[in-house]
């Protein structure tokens, strides 16, 4: 049954009920179908809390947070703000996957976000938040999107228990320079984070994880465009191959643009290229690439998901390439 009485024009999608009521909406209102409650004193309209639509379980996980994030933000605690993998997902940085026991990927209500406290200000307490609490010196605050949320630097020293590339692909999400070039997006775009930022706040006290941290540190680069791109990076350094390129421009030898290759060795013409999820015309595209590249004298290996997980048998790869 449709609600009888409106609710008023100037509450948003998520509002506290403290909110409502001061409004005059009864508390029978706020129980009708057409609200949500995420979580105590909240409600959410219906149709803000609508599925995503994106095939990418990264990207809509990634959304889910940030969606539930701003349905907790009514009851957010002046000296609350959100941090670790919650600000890391309203950043829009990558993370890793969170899953179910049974090995699912998570869904919104198995999400919990995390909350920290500066200071003796109440701990976060509420179902599906967990809470933590820190000290000035050792976090920054900031804004994003609406939202208040640990800095960049402050959220990647917070995630030292991250599986160490996935910290490397954190690192270099945050301290991407989006430098000038034929193939590179948004120029000038200044990064989220130095890397003198991630040190400085690494050095600022104790940290959970801190020689993974410091060890990441070390691998953290300025021009990784993507977290597979990063991991494998990391794998072959780990392996002791050299430091590849990043995102190079290549060009024929009669200087025409060929493409810009995602990794690569270019003394050796050797180009190594992430093949995430593709569809239609993005897949075509990279065919014509690739085929250029190898017409231009390259010797490419694409690197699939599959791949990536026989972490040897890219390396050999790469290696026999280097060595051809």
């Amino acid at each position: 049954m449709e609600p009888r009485e409106p609710l008023p024009a100037d509450l948003p999608d998520d509002f506290p009920v403290w909110l409502a009521r001061a409004n005059g909406v009864t508390r029978a209102r706020l129980r009708r179908r057409d609200l949500d409650a995420p979580f105590f004193g909240v409600r959410v309209r219906a149709r803000a809390s609508e599925p995503i639509g994106t095939d990418d379980p990264y990207a809509r996980q990634r959304a889910l947070l940030v969606a539930r994030a701003r349905q907790y933000a009514p009851r957010l605690h002046t000296g609350h703000f959100f941090s670790h993998e919650t600000a890391a997902a309203v950043w829009g940085a990558p993370l890793p996957l969170q899953l179910t026991p049974h090995g699912a990927v998570a869904a919104s209500v198995d999400l919990d976000l995390h909350v920290s406290a500066l200071g003796h200000v109440p701990f976060p307490r509420a179902t599906g938040v967990k809470g933590h609490r820190t000290l000035l010196r050792m976090t920054e605050v900031s804004e994003h999107e609406g939202l208040r949320v640990s800095s960049p630097a402050a959220t990647w020293v917070s995630l030292g228990t991250l599986p160490l590339f996935d910290l490397v692909a954190l690192g270099d999400f945050c301290c991407r320079r989006w430098r000038s070039g034929r193939g590179r997006p948004h120029v000038g775009r200044p990064p989220l984070a130095t890397i003198e930022d991630l040190e400085r706040m690494l050095a600022a006290g104790r940290r959970r994880g801190a020689e993974r941290l410091r060890t990441a540190l070390a691998l953290i680069r300025e021009d990784s465009w993507s977290p597979r791109e990063s991991h494998v990076r990391c794998a072959l350094v780990m392996a002791g191959l050299p430091d590849p390129e990043l995102n190079i421009d290549v060009f024929d030898d009669r200087g025409r643009f060929v493409g810009c290759v995602d990794l690569a060795y270019p003394q050796q013409r050797v180009a190594i290229e992430y093949l995430g999820m593709l569809h239609g015309e993005q897949w075509a595209q990279d065919v014509e690439r690739l085929a250029a590249l190898r017409a231009a004298g390259w010797t490419v290996i694409e690197v699939t998901s599959p791949l990536l997980k026989r972490p040897d048998e890219l390396v050999a790869r790469v290696r026999a390439a280097l060595h051809a």
